[in-house]
């Protein structure tokens, strides 16, 4: 049976290396896995209880949710906004997170990695998009964590793809993202 990993991306930005390390872990993945780059999390509104009901609930929701509980497990690419995740991150594990108790990302183990701008590498980020699903019932995958500093000027001239490190070190976190969901899949 084939893992699947959907990955959601925490900055919207056409040219994210955040986007780029997604769709170069998807490339990457292992046999008997495949990674799903969920395109439209700018289109989700922002979390509302009043518009999280049958007959108000926003397309971009349903369409989320649909793809968070079609998947056996999920990796958060996020960069690190003001010492936290991005807004648009935070949102998506919000709607994610209903309903309570049973939302599509219960149960469902969280791998969060990427790379951002300052000498840590968006860790203060990762650590807040943990403590966020594991509060939305998922469980974070603690040991399973890539945090890629410097990322402006490291990729200033090439894509993370022609990275030596960052592919190994990508292909190392795939591979046991899947090993670890695989018991899970079958």
């Amino acid at each position: 049976m084939s893992v699947r990993v959907l990955a959601l991306v925490g900055s919207l930005r056409a040219g994210s290396h955040n986007l780029q390390l997604a769709h170069l872990a998807a490339r990457l993945s292992p046999e008997g896995t495949e990674i799903s780059v969920y395109e439209g999390l700018g289109d989700l509104p922002f979390y509302n209880e009043d518009i999280d009901r049958e007959g108000l609930l926003p397309d971009a929701a349903a369409r989320l949710r649909r793809a968070a509980a079609e998947a056996d497990t999920l990796v958060l690419f996020t960069p690190e906004y003001n010492g936290t995740m991005p807004a648009v991150l935070k949102n998506a594990i919000d709607w994610l997170s209903r309903p309570f108790g049973a939302g599509a990302l219960t149960g469902k183990p969280v791998a969060v990695i990427g790379t951002a701008y300052g000498q840590y590498g968006g860790v203060w980020a990762h650590d807040e998009a943990r403590k966020a699903v594991r509060i939305a019932g998922a469980t974070p995958l603690e040991d399973i964590t890539l945090s890629i500093p410097g990322s402006v000027e490291r990729f200033a001239d090439i894509h993370p793809g022609d990275d030596p490190e960052v592919v190994e070190r990508l292909t190392d976190v795939i591979t046991r993202l899947a090993e670890a969901t695989a018991p899970q899949a079958a």
